[in-house]
């Protein structure tokens, strides 16, 4: 699996570079912290297979990385996806290098 860190993800934003950054966290998770990826909750992803783009580079993340990894799994596994990294550390590795603003919980 490929997988982008946060300090890679900060210079592609930083960068104006563009991609998808897509949330799979819970809606009640992206209240505490978010860091501008669009919400698509893990057991929601089946129905929103769609909203991910397959012509650019998509970036997943969840709070460690771990739920992120397997929805990157099963939509390489299912739909066909070479696009897509997972953030390594997820939101928690962007709280402790990044931005420490972001709440860990």
């Amino acid at each position: 699996m490929k997988e982008v860190t946060v300090k890679e993800l900060e210079a592609l934003k930083s960068s104006g570079t563009d991609f998808q950054l897509i949330d799979v966290r819970e809606p009640n998770e992206f209240e505490i912290a978010e860091i501008g990826g669009e919400l698509i909750p893990m057991n929601s992803v089946p129905q929103n297979v769609d909203k991910f783009s397959k012509d650019k580079q998509v970036i997943v993340h969840c709070r460690s990385g771990k739920r992120s990894g397997d929805v990157i799994s099963w939509l390489e596994a299912n739909h066909g996806f070479e696009n897509l990294y997972n953030l390594k550390g997820g939101i928690l590795a962007w709280a402790d290098e990044i931005d420490p603003s972001v709440q860990k919980y």
